[in-house]
């Protein structure tokens, strides 16, 4: 069984945890892992260059949840971080005070630097780093190119990245939009397209809609071999009861025009039968009254727990979307 995940931060980290879990559990190999193919389509949006070094902030989240090396009261970062180098680097003027890089999560962003920097494209240096766990997945940027997602702040069209828009501004500077920078002449990285159309499902994460998969679906061909897949598409809900689940994506829904509701979107995202993208849409229980409206769509829909508390919760959540796929 192939399983694809568009996935992008925490909330997708946390899923794909729960789903490796499940299918380590429903499809043994023998040996402690699974039959089952598990690839994530990566978003790269949020990457960027800061004191020197290449940051990919959804990538490394989930290569450390799915290593069990990220830090779980802070939701980010590496397990047992210390910050000695953030702290020179402070001293000397140098990067963004407000933007703090642990000592081991700035080894992994040297690693891949010097990668890149041997000429080595994004999805070659991602798979050589993530050999070094056992991780159960296949992680696959969703592009080569560097599409670094910015945002236009005022009328003016003063934009700012987005790490500085959601880290230091904490979303509170009202979006007028989100620039994807380059997006239009970025290609799909090596295996991407390959892993949507040999999908036996694909999956859609609870991740942010805007930032995270809107950026992934917003590389050419992407979005094409989605809608063209043989497999049914099932999306999970990252807006419980009219707020989100972990983040601010209320302040990017916001910005396009969308509602904070698991109904909207499944709107947002719409029925494959209509040219859109999901076959089936997982809202949490209580959206229960949403499923009739969101059917009305097109949209199979079922309403089930959402909150991923721990990885068991994670792991009945994933079975619940593979459920809703057949």
């Amino acid at each position: 069984m192939k399983i694809t995940v568009l996935s992008g931060g925490v909330g997708g980290a946390r899923f794909l945890r729960g789903l490796r879990q499940h299918v380590r559990s429903a499809l043994p190999d023998g040996s402690g892992g699974s039959t089952a193919e598990l690839t994530a389509i990566v978003n790269t949006g949020d990457d960027m260059w800061l004191t020197g070094v290449r940051i990919a902030p959804d990538l490394d989240s989930i290569m450390y949840t799915l290593a069990g090396e990220n830090d779980e009261e802070r939701g980010w970062g590496r397990i047992g971080e210390t910050e000695r180098v953030s702290a020179e680097l402070r001293a000397y003027g140098v990067g963004w005070p407000w933007f703090t890089l642990g000592d081991l999560d700035l080894g992994t962003h040297l690693a891949r630097t010097s990668l890149l920097r041997d000429g080595l494209p994004l999805s070659e240096a991602t798979r050589r780093i993530t050999s070094r766990w056992d991780l159960g997945a296949t992680l696959l940027p969703v592009t080569d190119d560097e599409v670094e997602t910015h945002v236009v702040v005022d009328d003016a069209g003063t934009s700012m990245h987005f790490q500085e828009w959601w880290t230091r501004h904490r979303a509170a500077l009202p979006a007028r939009a989100f620039v994807q920078h380059r997006v239009e002449d970025a290609r799909p990285a090596p295996g991407v397209l390959e892993a949507i159309g040999s999908a036996d499902v694909i999956l859609i994460a609870p991740s942010n809609p805007v930032v995270s998969i809107g950026t992934i679906l917003g590389i050419p061909g992407i979005r094409e071999a989605i809608a063209a897949a043989p497999a049914p598409v099932v999306g999970v809900s990252p807006i419980i009861a009219g707020s989100v689940v972990r983040g601010m994506a209320d302040a990017c829904l916001s910005a396009i025009g969308v509602a904070t509701s698991a109904e909207a979107v499944a709107a947002h995202y719409g029925a494959r039968s209509a040219g859109g993208l999901l076959d089936a849409w997982l809202v949490d229980q209580t959206d229960a009254a949403a499923v009739s409206a969101i059917e009305a769509g097109g949209i199979r829909a079922a309403a089930v727990p959402l909150w991923m508390r721990d990885p068991e919760t994670s792991a009945r959540l994933a079975a619940d979307a593979l459920a809703l796929a057949r």
